[in-house]
């Protein structure tokens, strides 16, 4: 029956964005009042140019570290390779690329572009509401 159920009918689509301007701390604050684990990074057309997420929030904190040196901009951390998934893709089929990965949430897509996100709590909700 999860093959029924879709991505779109569990996905968010009131997210948190960043452009590759935003400030890195601006941005793991709102992470963290938010209590997100990633966001999309979009420009300035609205598409998805990378994903921030929780490591790579790390990755800025082991930098500091090592370079002496804190601060930057979303862009210069994000992932730009976006792995995404389709708005009529089952949740089952998501639930089988979360479990094939370390990825936490992916964008979703439909005909007309960049529709939402779906993460492994999204997952979740849609088991328990079944």
């Amino acid at each position: 029956m999860l093959t029924k159920i879709k991505v779109s009918d569990y996905m968010s689509t009131t997210l948190v964005t960043f452009t590759e301007s935003t400030n890195i701390f601006e941005a793991i604050k709102t992470m963290v009042k938010a209590r997100i684990t990633s966001a999309p990074v979009l420009n300035e057309t609205g598409q998805i140019v990378g994903i921030f997420s929780e490591r790579d929030c790390m990755n800025i904190a082991i930098d500091a570290t090592y370079n002496q040196v804190m601060g930057g901009s979303v862009g210069e951390y994000m992932s730009s390779k976006v792995v995404s998934i389709k708005a009529e893709s089952s949740i089952l089929e998501v639930a089988n690329r979360f479990n094939s990965s370390n990825i936490r949430s992916f964008p979703v897509y439909d005909d007309d572009g960049f529709v939402g996100m779906i993460s492994r709590t999204d997952v979740l909700r849609a088991i328990a509401a079944f």
